[in-house]
């Protein structure tokens, strides 16, 4: 029976642990961007044009 309380008790800790994780990123502002993921798949072949190739150099 105590096998069944402290896994509770560790669940519980982690879960807390996660919550607090959780809320420090929302008040940093990680989740504030909603566009850029949504157009980063279409717009891809935009920004790959400008990377120089890694292939045989040009001489």
């Amino acid at each position: 029976m105590i096998a069944l309380y402290l896994t509770i008790f560790v669940s519980l800790i982690i879960a807390l642990i996660f919550l607090v994780l959780f809320l420090s990123s929302v008040k940093q502002g990680q989740y504030e961007d909603t566009y850029t993921p949504s157009v980063r798949m279409i717009l891809e072949d935009e920004f790959g044009e400008d990377e120089p190739e890694t292939g045989a150099k040009e001489e």
